[in-house]
């Protein structure tokens, strides 16, 4: 293996929400590319978790007449199953709830307050409860939250404050020397022009409750629940634990995937307080947009549009569901969700395309070469070498490409690369129509010929698409009698693996069930 790391996480989701699109989308993300770098021979660390502090788990576990710590327990399952079911590859599951995190939490509270950066004062000022943050006044819009247009809370306590505001200038000489540490491009100047137009000192405690971890220095404040919440991707590592290996091996990541809406904590507020511990900060943050309804209006329950990850996956599968997020969605944009595009794109690309190649090339071997991959080495060369076959130089700029585009979480480049091999092949097979070469025996060559190269580009395909549908690739492969261990490749055996001509004669061909059942519009 590759002495190469790789580190990405998702954001904490919050222990209050059940798992949605939303979050479903960011975890799906996170295991492509972390699947993409297994792939490319990356030793890859991939974290998610939950949230579980803070003023509103403790409401709302009051409410179920439950404990805290009861109502988070009951909530984690939820997560589990369905990115279990999603096919997610984390190789790590946090809560902020465990020893682990608190340890860890205390430690680099411990530091910050040991450098200078914390000092105890009144705040007096706007809460937004369920998102569990401050605003001042001129924040607030018609009197509400500025993001979620809930009523909000004037509270007065005694806090701890970080010292936020001595970082402007230190970010923003990491942003100028790290264009690429905000993306996309357009998040990069809306945290610019925030840090440009002036930072106030942050909250970084609470003292009216006691659901949070207790400041070391002072036991009667609670880490105000972002401060906790953000530590996560360090204690994850093993941040004030007695074994830091993982962390000098990973640390810092990679990626932090965010949605757009919290781009502000993670690309202003962590790495202030990891420059405020004296440690190295993250390499990218990399924040979506928001998935809407099909008409662009916001998913909500009382308006009856809303999706539900599990309801998506009975109709379209699992890796039909993982495909369209990551063909159709570009990260970074907002995009509107509807039944009505999912099943379009679900049709021509997963049915129509790669799901019929797949049929009637293996059908076709099937039929008039027993079951086997032909092997053209026992062609007449003469005629094998006059014959044209467009799909190989298609597939030999795949690689490029392909990476190009994953290093870059440019998922929807990927995806498109490989789909027009594809649909090169279908063209290819319509024009060779093997079924009419199959009728004149002195054509027997150039059919072989013909259901090797369709059988080729099925091969290549899969393996490109393993990130995307591992379950699809893994089964399509072994159609074709090869087994690939995809999480643990060497560093160049991608290419290598999707070279053209790797396809070896003589292995047995299983045409099966249809990969992907065509859905009639409702």
């Amino acid at each position: 293996m590759s002495n190469n790391t790789f580190y990405i996480s998702t954001p904490i989701y919050y222990v209050n929400g059940s798992p949605h699109i939303g979050t479903a989308y960011t975890t799906i993300a996170a295991d492509v590319a972390s699947r993409y770098k297994r792939m490319m021979g990356y030793d890859v660390h991939f974290l998610t978790g939950l949230d579980e502090h803070g003023q509103k788990v403790a409401s709302t576990a009051a409410e179920h007449n439950m404990s805290a710590i009861e109502w988070c327990d009951s909530q984690v399952q939820n997560f589990v199953e369905l990115w279990d079911k999603l096919n997610i590859s984390n190789d790590d599951f946090i809560r902020t709830t465990q020893d682990r995190h608190i340890k860890g939490v205390q430690q680099l509270m411990q530091k910050i307050y040991d450098n200078g950066y914390l000092y105890k004062d009144t705040y007096e000022g706007y809460y937004c409860t369920p998102c569990e943050t401050y605003f001042a006044q001129d924040e607030l819009i018609d009197g509400k939250c500025p993001d979620c247009g809930r009523d909000v809370e004037f509270i007065k306590e005694e806090n701890w404050f970080f010292k936020l505001s001595e970082f402007a200038t230190p970010l923003l000489e990491y942003y100028e020397s790290n264009p690429d540490f905000i993306c996309p491009k357009s998040r990069y100047n809306e945290v610019l022009s925030f840090v440009k137009g002036g930072m106030h000192d942050l909250s970084a405690s609470r003292s009216t409750f006691d659901w949070g971890v207790p400041l070391p220095f002072d036991e009667s404040h609670v880490a105000y629940v972002w401060v906790d919440a953000l530590i996560n991707y360090i204690t994850a590592l093993g941040y004030g634990s007695d074994d830091e290996s993982a962390l000098e091996n990973y640390w810092p990541a990679d990626y932090h995937l965010v949605g757009k809406d919290i781009i502000r904590f993670h690309c202003v507020i962590w790495p202030a307080m990891l420059l405020a511990a004296g440690l190295p900060l993250p390499k990218h943050v990399s924040a979506h947009g928001f998935l809407m309804a099909a008409d662009g209006s916001k998913m909500s329950k009382s308006k009856g549009n809303a999706l539900y990850p599990n309801e998506l996956i009975d109709i379209y599968g699992v890796d039909g569901y993982r495909y369209y997020f990551m063909s159709d969605v570009v990260f970074g944009n907002d995009a509107n969700i509807g039944l009505e595009r999912m099943t379009q794109v679900y049709n021509s690309d997963l049915a129509n395309t790669y799901g019929n190649l797949f049929s009637r090339v293996s059908n076709m071997t099937v039929s008039y070469f027993d079951g086997f991959v032909p092997d053209l080495s026992k062609c007449d060369s003469a005629i094998i070498q006059n014959l044209d076959c467009p799909m190989k130089s298609i597939a030999d700029g795949i690689f490029e490409k392909y990476t190009k585009a994953l290093d870059v979480l440019d998922f929807c480049g990927a995806s498109t690369a490989v789909m027009e091999l594809l649909h090169e092949a279908n063209l290819y097979i319509e024009n060779s129509a093997p079924w009419n070469l199959a009728k004149d025996e002195s054509k027997k060559d150039e059919l072989a010929y013909v259901i090797y190269n369709g059988l080729e580009t099925c091969r290549i395909a899969a393996t490109y698409f393993y990130p995307f549908m591992p379950d699809t690739s893994v089964e399509l492969l072994s159609r074709l009698s090869i087994g690939i261990d995809f999480e643990n490749l060497e560093s160049g055996q991608l290419k290598d693996l999707t070279t053209w001509g790797g396809l070896k004669a003589g292995l047995e061909v299983t045409k099966g069930a249809a990969l992907f059942d065509r859905i009639k519009n409702k």
